[in-house]
């Protein structure tokens, strides 16, 4: 029996359930220009993948990479939702959302 499948499944699982609060999180606090923080990580994580010889956490680690560039389109997105008022709006950053509110009925 072969359990790599269940635990690569699982890794990815709770990768995904850790992105989508952080770019909730990343939106709220720093906006869309966020988005670099996610490529970081993402290239972080593809390259140390690259060198680890265990073939199920180098894939756990490259699924961290694509989940973390992902969640570079997930910001800008977020952004989006925000301003449909799906989400709430973080407070000090009213301004910027009533511009672009603003910009966008115009």
């Amino acid at each position: 029996m072969n359990i790599n499948g269940i635990i690569v499944g699982a890794a990815v699982f709770l990768i995904i359930g850790i992105c989508h609060p952080i770019v909730i999180k990343l939106e709220y606090y720093y906006g869309k220009q966020s988005w670099w923080v996610m490529a970081l990580a993402g290239a972080f994580f593809a390259g140390i993948s690259l060198f680890v010889h265990n073939l199920v956490l180098s894939t756990i680690l490259g699924s961290a990479a694509f989940s973390c560039f992902w969640g570079i389109h997930e910001i800008i997105a977020q952004e989006k939702r925000v301003l449909r008022g799906w989400f709430p709006e973080n407070p000090k950053r009213h301004e910027y959302y009533a511009a672009k509110r603003k910009a966008n009925h115009s």
